[in-house]
């Protein structure tokens, strides 16, 4: 995966740049994810392994995408494709995402809970992670019973782990030591 980044990061650079110049995040944002499902897709993986041609996977690749994608979106598959990296498609979205969300100041916050939280404590919790991230925050809320209680927040590298499950733990671990 890690190759994948280092290949895939100058494109996803390069088209978030052009992006923002431009002002088309939002309209480069969904050719790229549109071009990485065609790329995922076995029929297509199959053939951008296998084809011998250049222009042939370009015109192919192009003409699936069909109206997807605009002149400059078929420029960068074009160049992509002179440089056989059209199979790390997937990733550059993927790095165009994570600098579209910090262009914007965005983070997703995962959020397990043992029961489902209701509008008000999502709002509440939303607004408390605003203000400590200092970012726009997306909740990804989720439901494990098996947390017990509290909660398990993510975002990024931060992690904060309130749940009865673990707090359990590490006094049971405390009281064995």
């Amino acid at each position: 995966m890690s190759e994948q980044t280092t290949i895939a990061r100058p494109y996803a650079k390069a088209a978030f740049d052009f992006a923002v110049e431009q002002g088309a995040i939002t309209e480069w944002h969904d050719m790229l994810e549109f071009a990485a499902a065609v790329a995922v897709q076995e029929d297509m993986h199959h053939f951008l392994k296998s084809a011998t041609s250049r222009d042939q996977v370009t015109n192919v690749f192009v003409g699936v995408c069909g109206e997807q994608l605009n002149a400059n979106g078929q420029n960068l598959i074009k160049v992509m494709a002179d440089n056989e990296r059209l199979v790390a498609l997937p990733e550059v979205a993927r790095l165009f995402a994570l600098l579209r969300a910090d262009y914007e100041k965005e983070v997703t916050v995962d959020v397990v809970s043992a029961v489902e939280l209701n509008d008000a404590l999502a709002a509440k919790l939303s607004a408390a992670l605003e203000k400590r991230l200092a970012r726009k925050v997306k909740l990804n809320c989720s439901v494990d019973p098996s947390v017990m209680g509290g909660l398990l927040i993510e975002a990024g590298d931060l992690v904060i782990d309130g749940t009865l499950k673990s707090k359990l733990t590490r006094l049971a671990n405390t009281l064995q030591s």
